[in-house]
């Protein structure tokens, strides 16, 4: 079975690009030219340097052994909180800054919600000498803002939503109503594998490079050449389908995403798209997520701004319903317990975001010679009042 994306930009039923007239030349553009350039020699040289000599990478594969001892099981942790800036995100930042400057777009715009895209859009931007406009909802403004001041910082002009719940599922729409406006000379650096159609497979394909390292650096850690798990955090799902994306055809690798379930699958506040989601069309694509019995967006909730949104990337969505990966709910006081368990017995404070996926590991029983990697998709600075706060 093949997971890469149809020419029309499909997984399965979902995914696709349904985008308003306005928008058609500009998806359109992108359609036509990002395989293009992004597989071009010269667009390669630029990228992957920057990797390297930008971003930090490769990033460590490091063996947990505390958290192993603890849990009877080999526990690696993917380091994507060392990249610069401190997540996966600056991945994808940096491959579609480079595109947007390629295509000669004059200022960029992006969402976000933990800050932690939007920081690497900051990073990229004032890098390549290119405008930057943030759209960020009011409420994750005021719970994230160690990454607000470092974008403004850098540069960039944040920019709060005030509708609906004002996190991440309101700035993607104040974004997406901001490019309708200005479709000539704006490049909208969407930040997960969410989108219309070419974005999913695009961020996919830039985030890859995390399982492409996992299978590099495997065998001297673990002593194996495949691990037998791979867990990631799930809100969009980039860094998800970044740790998941080399190991889609091997069978034996066993994939789970960790969603936010906030108070509880059934309280009424939660982000576990799967469980909740049906299929529809949100943000430009076909993918599941929770709907009012009218088929509205409804709202969603997590104690992390990074995955407090209603949807998952079409991608997912396949991989949900052809039982390719396995979907966890985690609740808001799992993910907190967690995080707080990695930072004491290992030094390391984790993102809530990624503090989702740690929790998985008090929700399934792992053997004792099984290897378990978990993607670190970023560091905890921008949450430490949260962790504070917590009780």
């Amino acid at each position: 079975m093949t997971f890469e994306v149809t020419e029309k930009g499909f997984y399965g039923t979902f995914g696709g690009s349904y985008v308003p007239e306005t928008l058609i030349s500009n998806i359109e553009e992108l359609q036509k030219n990002y395989l293009k350039i992004i597989d071009s020699a010269s667009f390669k040289k630029e990228f992957f340097w920057l990797l390297k000599h930008y971003t930090g990478r490769p990033t460590p594969l490091y063996y947990a052994q505390r958290l192993s001892e603890i849990y009877e099981t080999k526990i690696l942790l993917k380091r994507e909180d060392l990249c610069h800036t401190g997540s996966h995100k600056i991945n994808n930042t940096i491959g579609q800054a480079l595109l947007a400057k390629t295509l000669g777009k004059k200022h960029i715009i992006a969402e976000t919600g933990a800050g932690s895209h939007g920081v690497a859009t900051a990073t990229v931007c004032a890098l390549l000498g290119i405008s930057c406009s943030v759209f960020m909802g009011e409420k994750d403004i005021e719970r994230q803002q160690p990454n607000v001041k470092r974008m403004q910082m850098l540069g960039a002009t944040v920019i709060p939503a005030r509708s609906g719940s004002k996190t991440l599922k309101d700035a993607t729409n104040e974004a997406l109503r901001y490019w309708i406006n200005n479709p000539e000379d704006v490049y909208y650096l969407i930040g997960s594998v969410f989108g219309p159609h070419p974005y999913p497979a695009m961020v996919t394909k830039f985030q890859s490079v995390i399982s492409s390292e996992i299978l590099n650096q495997l065998y001297q850690v673990a002593g194996k050449t495949i691990p037998d798990y791979v867990i990631a955090c799930v809100g969009g799902g980039s860094n998800a389908a970044g740790s998941f994306y080399h190991f889609l055809d091997l069978p034996e690798v066993k994939l789970i995403g960790a969603e936010a379930a906030g108070h509880g699958v059934e309280s009424g506040m939660s982000a576990a798209t799967t469980y909740l989601g049906k299929p529809g069309v949100i943000h430009g694509c076909k993918t599941l997520f929770i709907q009012s019995d009218d088929g509205q967006i409804a709202e969603a909730h997590s104690i992390s701004a990074g995955l407090d949104y209603p949807g998952i990337g079409p991608l997912h969505s396949r991989l949900h319903e052809i039982k390719r990966a396995e979907y966890i709910p985690v609740t808001d006081d799992e993910a907190m317990k967690a995080g707080v368990l990695l930072a004491s017995k290992e030094g390391i404070i984790p993102a809530l975001e990624s503090a989702h996926a740690l929790a998985i590991l008090d929700k399934k029983k792992f053997e004792r010679d099984e290897v378990i990697v978990i993607c670190l998709s970023g560091r905890g600075d921008k949450d430490l009042s949260t962790y504070e706060n917590y009780n």
